[in-house]
């Protein structure tokens, strides 16, 4: 067989291997994160582009420069560094937000939002992608969180609330009379409503918080001793952080300026958890593999199936062509025969022509005298064999034993003899 021209290059082949091993390792990795999906199927979360999402707030923090996370794995958001915004639905559980609150007091500040409308999908032919319809208002439930504060919203016939205000700032609700409000011990107002109701607390505890004490305009040096403690905002009022709320260019700068007051440090990540909202994705081998201690291995077998692919490159190299099924040539003729030979079962027949043939060969190496009988050709080999020392039977007695072989296998053995002595003799 011979190479045939590979019709690609080896820098194709290479390219084709790469990017195959790259988009393999990019599978993995986006099932072992659950990345796939902007989430925005109209719910109150961040990739929710309707009114009651909070895509916008995203966005405006995206485009300040700022590293916004969109967290979906449970276990994540309890340890992650920096500003976490959580934004559960009505019927989540309240011991499961305790525990990623507290879990966070000394890890990095964390920012609730509470929910408020009940809102669907919108029916019609010409709604984009997550656009919803308000139906109700729907007030969190959830027990065993923040138990000491009350949630009130207001109904369509409620006197209107007079927008929100801090210090001497003033913005317009998008809807002023159905306003969720918060009350309790331990809340420190940063956002009220006209009507003096707190819209945004953070909870008091022994921490100080420069940033958010500038925000509500409250004394600079209010707070306690703990330098360690992270603060827990509340946001009563989500149209102060939703889409719907973010039309309004006050309410927006307002959204911006108590996350950047609650976060108090703008390179540490601002995370969205969606957990909470359906989107969680419990940790699996695949994930495990991409992360420390475990990224060493997996990295690892990657080089070593990389160095596997271009020594196999290297030792096979292009293809090989088949060759005819019948050979050509002197070569074939005589392949043929002895496999006629071979199949006939007549191979001692070749035994005296070939021990000849060997004498002819030797003869002529010998530079023998031409017109010499076949006996006196055999003694004068002999006698070269006996000058030069050539161990072994001599040529007339080898050649004499091929002659005379029956079997196979006896022929094949004493072939190999006169090969012997004519190797030796030239």
């Amino acid at each position: 067989m011979s190479a045939a021209p590979s019709p690609f290059s080896r820098g194709t082949v290479i390219g084709m291997l790469l990017v195959g091993a790259l988009a393999f390792v990019a599978l993995l990795w986006f099932l072992g994160n659950n990345t796939g999906g902007s989430g925005n199927d109209g719910g109150a979360h961040v990739g929710g582009k309707g009114l009651n999402g909070f895509a916008g707030l995203a966005q405006m923090l995206e485009t300040e420069g700022l590293d916004v996370q969109r967290l979906r794995n449970r276990k994540t958001i309890e340890s992650t560094p920096g500003l976490l915004i959580l934004t559960p639905p009505a019927g989540a559980e309240g011991k499961e937000i305790s525990k990623i609150v507290d879990a966070r007091r000394y890890i990095g500040p964390t920012l609730v939002i509470a929910p408020k409308w009940f809102a669907t999908a919108v029916q019609s032919t010409k709604a984009k992608q997550g656009w919803v319809q308000i139906l109700s208002t729907n007030p969190p439930e959830w027990p065993g969180f923040a138990d000491n504060v009350t949630v009130e919203i207001g109904d369509k016939k409620s006197t209107p609330a007079g927008g929100w205000r801090v210090g001497a700032r003033r913005g317009k609700l998008p809807d002023d009379r159905q306003v969720e409000y918060g009350s309790g011990k331990g809340l420190v107002p940063i956002v009220n409503a006209g009507n003096g109701k707190i819209l945004a607390a953070w909870l008091d505890d022994d921490g100080y918080y420069p940033g958010l004490n500038a925000l509500a305009g409250i004394d600079p040096d209010y707070g306690g001793d703990d330098e360690d403690i992270y603060p827990v905002v509340m946001v009563f009022e989500p149209d102060l952080m939703d889409n719907w709320g973010l039309a309004d260019k006050a309410t927006a700068l307002l959204a911006r300026d108590l996350v950047l007051a609650t976060a108090d440090n703008r390179s540490q990540p601002f995370a969205f958890d969606m957990t909470f909202n359906g989107f969680g994705a419990s940790r699996n081998l695949l994930t495990l593999a991409f992360e420390p201690p475990f990224l060493a291995a997996t990295i690892c077998l990657l080089l070593a199936a990389l160095a596997v692919a271009w020594r196999a490159l290297h030792r096979f190299g292009p293809a090989l062509s088949q060759g005819p099924e019948i050979a050509f040539g002197k070569a074939a003729l005589v392949g043929n025969a002895a496999g006629l030979i071979r199949r006939a079962g007549r191979v001692h027949l070749a035994a005296a022509p070939y021990a000849d043939a060997m004498r002819e060969r030797i003869a002529l190496a010998l530079g023998l005298p031409r017109g010499l009988s076949h006996d006196e050709i055999e003694r004068l080999i002999d006698a070269a064999q006996d000058r030069r020392g050539v161990p072994g039977p001599t040529f007339s007695s080898a050649a004499r034993h091929l002659r005379d072989a029956r079997k196979p296998h006896d022929v094949t053995r004493r072939a190999l003899v006169l090969q012997q002595i004519e190797r030796l003799l030239k």
